[in-house]
């Protein structure tokens, strides 16, 4: 056990890039849900904007970024994470994984999907219940095209909302019931990993900085188009 121990070592496993879009993105949806309670359409639109960039830039980073980071080092076969429920629920401690667990990898493809489907639909909305002025690529769609749009919008934000409880919950049982903390790592970027585990490859901050540039331009030129 003490050689175990000894061989631990702590590894940087999320790039700040990645931490960032991950409490940047919970930021834009609290955002959206307030703006949208209190009826503030223009913030809204705002929060919209944001998280439409967010999503860009973590689609991209995904094919170009860290390895902890890439779509193709944590999408696996759906039984997978079945297998990996099942192992929650046997006594003992979780096991380790190097970025993000079976289950939480379909997590994030969900919880990406649908705020792709939330800032999308957002695009094409008309003034009205939602906007106070029309969304950028509103006169591309008829009414009726808008006000279908409305409706997948607002319905997409009820399953966010659920995918969102879901998810909070899935980390409060790990904590709780596993006494594995998954916060932490994605505050600091640190995990402790046996000796005898690679640690991943981290791209660089500047590749982040180039990809959240051309993100950031993208939604400009669109917020232009309203």
């Amino acid at each position: 056990m003490a050689e175990t121990e000894k061989a631990s070592r702590m590894v940087t496993v999320w790039d700040g890039a990645t931490r960032l879009f991950h409490w940047g993105l919970l930021t834009c949806l609290i955002g959206a849900w307030w703006t949208a309670e209190t009826e503030e359409f223009e913030q809204h639109l705002l929060f919209g904007y944001g998280a439409l960039g967010l999503i860009l830039f973590r689609l991209a980073w995904g094919l170009v970024g860290s390895e902890t980071s890439r779509f193709s080092s944590f999408i696996r076969n759906p039984m997978v994470a079945v297998e990996h429920v099942r192992s929650l629920l046997r006594p003992g401690p979780a096991e380790v994984h190097v970025g993000h667990n079976p289950l939480g990898a379909w997590a994030v493809v969900a919880l990406l999907l649908l705020v792709t489907v939330q800032v999308t639909t957002g695009l094409f909305l008309s003034g009205g219940d939602i906007f106070v002025v029309e969304a950028p690529l509103n006169h591309l769609v008829s009414s009726r095209t808008a006000d279908l749009l409305e409706t997948i919008h607002e319905v997409n934000f009820t399953l966010l909302q659920i995918t969102v409880v879901v998810h909070v919950s899935a980390i409060v049982f790990y904590a709780v019931v596993k006494r594995r903390d998954l916060i932490e790592p994605m505050l600091t970027g640190w995990v402790d990993l046996p000796g005898d585990v690679p640690a991943p490859r981290i791209a660089s901050p500047w590749r982040a900085l180039l990809v959240a540039a051309a993100a950031a331009a993208l939604v400009w030129v669109l917020a232009g188009l309203a």
